[in-house]
């Protein structure tokens, strides 16, 4: 069979959720049976978000194979359960550059090299690389909304794709706002008219609107729609603001038939979608008979979306634990100026997540050390070892100055010879300038009898990484010294991947990030263990 291509395209403006809605289509779609894969473009002009500030563009999701992508595709993974790629997320940048370098290369034979048809065709290119026999459905998500003038060449790429492909090979989804008036009661259309009207100028008319609004949107307002949209009324489909939890947009979207209408769209044959799993949990979500709180002590703190995946996958635990689980959004300068006391009194759990930079970072550690002297849970991740190394390094084993080589070459502060995180060269030796970026999947060997260990109950694992700096392995026997344990290795080259103290209830960290591979239904084992543990220790459960 011909892969079908769904395009979704955003209106009005953006963070409407695209990306929640895509993976829900994409979640029924895979519940029908039909083999779904997920693609975002991303129309601003950095070859990937991999530079790009936090608190501009939130996380920076990574997958497997090592690409550095849009935060949206943690959605997709989440929801659909399936792990992106490479192949799942181009931005303007990587287009421009691909072709560019064809240029070089004389492939273009002379020609003048334009945005049509050169760069649309490499746009095309881009999707239809997902395409092959065993691939039912493909979904393409342009990021930004309709009228951006950098999205235009996406625009015209999928307005002359769905010319070259059968009608019912190609489904346009559009995305848009319905804004509600409370002072006079009134919901509007007239933004969404505009949105489909300006998509129309380019040549695309949607076959399905969604909807997004804060209430409702009545018959009568979407027979308004339908008939001003050119869009059959069965076709505009209500996305109200969820009550409890995202997980419920895919209920949301199946009792409107949404998935149905799209199989018939493109004449599929299919099931009827089973997600009991997922409706199950939705009720754990609703019902939860637990509640914990965690601090999350970060220094993107002011951006939700900068932690996206560590909150996914905290929530994930606190599912498989029955639980509700609150955060407590600590930003690690205000530690430094107000106290760990002060700021994380009548936490159950702590957590710091990855990061760069020696900003925020004494911060951390003393949120680290308040942690373990009063034996409150603790996970760090990725940056979050590091600090937590440190911290150990000064305040156990009595190397008071200890501190990260990335410290060092970022404020040239501290002694080297002191450092107990530092740069590997590719022989996995310490090294002055350089070092050797770990980005993607990596093996970890698990020591028996660990709390690690016990987590995953596998011998073997392969995390997700992102990062340059490592537990230097010439200070690893003064830490093991002095107490730390060093529960999980790089069988290849036996760098620190986990450590964890005897001594604490519950205190564990990993250089890796494994919140990219928590799911809702499937709790990553280090979250559902340190959920577990903050529960407890604050006495929801026998411990």
């Amino acid at each position: 069979m011909v892969s079908k291509f769904i395009f979704v395209t955003g209106g009005v403006v953006s963070s409407l959720g695209k990306g929640l809605t895509t993976a829900s289509i994409g979640l029924l779609l895979r519940a029908r049976g039909l083999s779904v894969r997920v693609q975002k473009l991303d129309p601003y002009i950095n070859v990937d978000p991999g530079t790009m500030n936090p608190f501009q563009h939130g996380e920076v999701f990574v997958t497997d194979d090592g690409a550095e992508t849009d935060l949206d595709l943690g959605h997709y993974e989440r929801f659909i359960d399936r792990p992106m790629s490479q192949e799942s997320n181009y931005t303007t940048g990587r287009i421009y550059s691909d072709v560019i370098e064809r240029e070089r290369r004389g492939e273009y034979l002379g020609a003048t090299v334009q945005v049509v048809p050169h760069i649309t065709n490499a746009i095309k290119e881009a999707f239809t690389s997902l395409e092959s026999d065993d691939v039912d459905v493909i979904m393409v998500e342009l990021g930004g909304t309709v009228g951006d003038i950098e999205g235009l060449p996406y625009i015209e790429a999928f307005r002359q794709f769905s010319l070259e492909r059968e009608d019912n090979d190609v489904m346009f989804i559009h995305l848009t706002l319905i804004p509600y008036l409370s002072a006079s009661g009134e919901v509007k259309t007239k933004p969404t008219q505009h949105s489909v009207q300006k998509l129309r100028e380019y040549g695309i008319q949607p076959d399905m609107l969604i909807c997004r609004t804060e209430v409702h949107v009545s018959e009568d307002h979407k027979e308004k729609i339908a008939l001003f949209c050119n869009v059959n009324k069965k076709r505009v489909i209500d996305e109200k603001n969820v009550d409890h939890s995202i997980y419920e947009v895919p209920i949301m979207l199946r009792d409107q038939c949404v998935d149905a209408t799209i199989c018939k769209h493109f004449g599929i044959e299919s099931k009827e979608p089973v997600i009991t799993d997922w409706e199950k949990m939705i009720q754990t979500v609703i019902n939860p008979d637990h509640d914990v709180e965690i601090a999350v002590v970060g220094k993107y703190i002011a951006l939700t979306d900068s932690y996206k995946s560590v909150y996914e996958a905290l929530t994930h635990g606190g599912i498989a634990n029955k639980s509700k689980v609150t955060f407590r959004k600590v930003e690690a300068e205000e530690i430094e100026a107000q106290g760990a006391d002060k700021l994380l009194a009548g936490v159950s759990g702590v957590l710091v997540p990855g990061g760069f930079g020696l900003r925020g970072a004494e911060g951390k550690m003393a949120a680290i050390k308040w942690a373990r002297e009063s034996k409150v849970p603790y996970l760090g991740l990725c940056y979050g070892l590091q600090c937590a190394v440190i911290e150990y390094a000064r305040n156990v084993c009595g190397v008071k100055d200890a501190i990260s080589a990335e410290w060092f070459d970022e404020e040239g502060v501290g002694d080297l010879s002191k450092a107990f995180v530092a740069l590997m060269d590719s022989q996995q030796k310490v090294t002055a300038k350089g070092g050797t970026m770990r980005l993607g999947a990596y093996a970890c060997s698990l020591k028996k009898d660990t709390l690690a260990r016990a987590a995953y109950d596998a011998e073997i694992v392969r995390e997700r990484h992102r990062h340059r700096y490592e537990v230097n392995p010439e200070k690893v026997e003064t830490l093991k010294k002095h107490g730390m344990t060093i529960s999980g290795r790089n069988p290849d080259s036996q760098l620190v991947e986990i450590i964890e103290l005897a001594d604490h209830p519950w205190f564990v960290a990993t250089q890796a990030h494994p919140e990219f591979k928590s799911r809702p239904t499937n709790a990553h084992p280090l979250f559902k263990a340190f959920i577990n543990a903050a529960l407890k220790h604050n006495g929801s459960i026998d411990g």
